[in-house]
């Protein structure tokens, strides 16, 4: 959908509104350079495969600088879902919603990083709107990461990770307030640079929790040279680990869930902001913001099982053996070693919030697949990201494609109304989006 005056804004608006969504007109999955698109090509329903191979060299096409403007939501504006899909507005005037977790109650729990704060919402099974709506906590440093433990149907804590420590607050299953004062688990979390917010995990059988730390910078600027020598570095440390400012970050830390330092389980993953473990599977996932510079479709963002001692190539390569021009000839020793990504998003994307679905609403062949959200681009001549994408999983593996699922967050190709953050199962299985840019979460149902 293009638009390019005001009157033609206007009509793909009221366009967005008359339809509950699109059936997706293609059987295969788009591929190569027709799988990069921007935000013009989304449709719900519309599969992409994005393939080490179909890479463009660096420099390629130029690197721009390319924010969104961010606009008031037209009050007709309703962002669009693939057919037999309803999206409707759950709740608005929030302050910058970013992550969620649903209490086993179904109490929604919304991290609003900007203020500080955690706020809770409380919705019956099939409730459109919530009837509760107070702070369960504030006086935070930038919260984003929530989880409940230990897993089942009562915790008895409520973990925050903040952009410099992890704190738990007791909790008791309906808790809407805190009862008490934060404890603090982890002291000190690497803090400051470019990338500032934290997301947690446990393991399904709650003896690990996992931290995520995205890098100070975009390409390891000011990392310096490692204390001691590179050879002395690396025989200590695992594959991988960056040095200087960038020590315990672009990776995924671990602890026991009292906060007590159990390693490093990954590295080179520029920022995992999306954090979650599948809830079939076990396995942990991240959804990762790739770095910028160099050109419109480089790097690919991803999304990823990650496994301990892995390392995924920030800064030295992308995706697989491809070196980074910034860093040629650096770290010979790391080739034929990274770990290539299972699912490639378009480049500069930002991919955010992940969730994998194991509610009972919607038809049986999403069961197990994620959404994740896409915060949208800065670094790209045309806009891509400002949408919900769902990752296809088979026999409990990524296949490698997605597919754009919830759209319309854009109004042309300067203004944007939404920036999607969050995205959560609901109790009764409908699928919860926020965005932090008008303050709004929506709700979909099957």
């Amino acid at each position: 959908m293009r638009s390019h005056s005001r009157s033609s804004n206007w009509l793909a608006t009221i366009i967005l509104v008359a339809g509950i969504g699109h059936a997706g007109a293609q059987s295969r999955p788009l591929v190569g350079i027709a799988a990069f698109g921007d935000w013009r090509a989304d449709e719900p329903g519309l599969d992409r495969r994005i393939r080490p191979e179909d890479l463009p060299k660096p420099g390629a096409t130029r690197s721009v600088a390319n924010g969104p403007h961010v606009v008031p939501r037209p009050p007709t504006a309703i962002p669009q879902v693939p057919a037999g899909f309803k999206i409707e507005l759950f709740a608005q005037g929030l302050s910058g919603p970013r992550e969620m977790r649903v209490a086993p109650n179904g109490d929604v729990f919304v991290a609003e990083t900007g203020p500080g704060r955690i706020r809770v919402l409380r919705a019956a099974d099939g409730d459109s709107r919530p009837s509760r709506n107070e702070i369960f906590a504030s006086g935070l440093n930038k919260p984003f990461g929530i989880a409940f433990f230990p897993s089942g149907e009562n915790p008895q804590w409520v973990y925050i990770a903040n952009t410099d420590r992890v704190v738990r607050f007791s909790y008791k299953l309906g808790d809407i307030k805190a009862s008490g004062a934060p404890e603090i688990v982890v002291a000190e979390l690497p803090n400051g640079g470019s990338h500032s917010i934290k997301n947690l995990a446990f393991t399904r059988d709650n003896k690990r929790m996992y931290v995520s730390v995205g890098s100070a910078s975009n390409d390891a600027e000011g990392m310096g040279s490692p204390i001691g020598g590179l050879q002395s570095w690396s025989d200590k440390r695992p594959l991988g680990t960056s040095w200087g400012s960038e020590t315990d970050r672009a990776g995924v830390l671990m602890f026991d869930p009292d906060g007590k330092r159990d390693g490093i389980l990954a590295t080179g993953i520029r920022n995992c902001v999306g954090l979650t473990v599948h809830p079939t599977s076990g396995d942990l996932y991240c959804s990762t913001n790739e770095r910028d510079g160099l050109g419109d479709n480089l790097v690919p963002d991803y999304i990823t099982r990650v496994n301990e001692g892995a390392f995924y190539g920030w800064p030295w390569f992308y995706i697989g053996n491809n070196e980074d021009p910034r860093h040629l000839g650096e770290r010979p020793d790391l080739r034929g070693k990274i770990v290539t990504p299972d699912v490639l998003i378009q480049a500069h994307s930002a991919s955010l919030g992940l969730t994998f679905y194991n509610g009972k609403m919607f038809p049986s062949e999403y069961a197990g697949d994620g959404f994740a959200a896409q915060h949208g681009s800065w670094n790209r001549g045309k806009r891509t990201g400002y949408k919900v994408i769902r990752i296809h999983l088979k026999d409990g593996a990524p296949t490698g494609e997605y597919q754009d699922f919830v759209t319309g967050f854009v109004i042309n190709d300067s203004d944007v109304w939404g920036r999607p953050v969050g995205v959560a199962v609901a109790h009764d299985g409908a699928l919860l989006v926020s965005e932090d840019a008008n303050g709004t979460i929506w709700r979909i149902t099957y």
